[in-house]
């Protein structure tokens, strides 16, 4: 948790030095991350509780614990991003130049849950006897953890050099694909994937259906740039 919130630091405040860019004000950016954070946490835990109440109806008070584990990461998600979409709408804000602007703090963030997944060895790979494979669960894996924080730190890198596209929305959707785009390779190495379909990796499938989302979104933008 340490290792998200600093990430969360950090990618606050280096999406801040070019929020301008993007046509929107440093405080708006700072309120949408906050409420966006706070949604998460809060929407998270209901949803967990809400997808479990027998055991809450007999505990209450396991509603308010500090246990990490009674969450619901999806569920918290979908939260946060109604409240961001909410105060958007409200401060009338372009969709697009919003994810621009949060673009660096997306992908600090990303950095951030590598980490935490390396700390809590959570993520895990599958078992292996590559020369730099790590002893975890008591066995020797690849180390899914690091792939998934070097892509990021490489990623954050690519979008972070990039020039100011002219037309909004490239500059998150490339940071998107790419981003989808290492999930796909990583999932091949984990050793908790869940399996669909006939043994396909359910990780896999939902970043290569990300990557057709995010493909169409782009044909989108340039169709609309060159209409407009």
């Amino acid at each position: 948790m340490i290792l998200l919130l600093l990430a969360a630091w950090v990618g606050l405040t280096l999406a801040e030095k070019r929020t301008e860019r993007h046509g929107v004000s440093k405080d708006d950016l700072n309120n949408i991350t906050y409420y966006g954070l706070l949604a998460f946490v809060i929407g998270g835990r209901l949803s967990f509780v809400l997808q479990n109440i027998p055991a809450f109806i007999k505990s209450p008070l396991g509603i308010i614990s500090v246990n990490p584990d009674i969450f619901d990461p999806l569920g918290g998600i979908a939260v946060a991003v109604i409240t961001a979409v909410i105060y958007g709408q409200r401060r009338e804000l372009k969709l697009w130049n919003s994810l621009d602007a949060l673009t660096p703090f997306f992908a600090i963030l990303s950095i951030g849950i590598g980490l935490s997944h390396l700390a809590a060895g959570t993520a895990f790979g599958r078992e292996t006897d590559v020369a730099w494979g790590i002893d975890l669960w008591n066995a020797t894996r690849h180390p899914t953890q690091i792939y998934e924080t070097v892509a990021s730190l490489l990623i954050f890198g690519w979008v972070w050099l990039q020039k100011q596209n002219p037309l909004s929305g490239i500059h998150f959707l490339t940071y998107a694909a790419l981003t989808a785009a290492s999930q796909v390779f990583i999932h091949a190495f984990r050793g908790d994937s869940t399996l669909i379909l006939n043994g396909l990796r359910q990780g896999q499938v939902i970043a290569w259906i990300s990557l057709a989302v995010i493909f169409a979104f782009f044909e989108y933008r340039l169709k609309e740039n060159h209409e407009g």
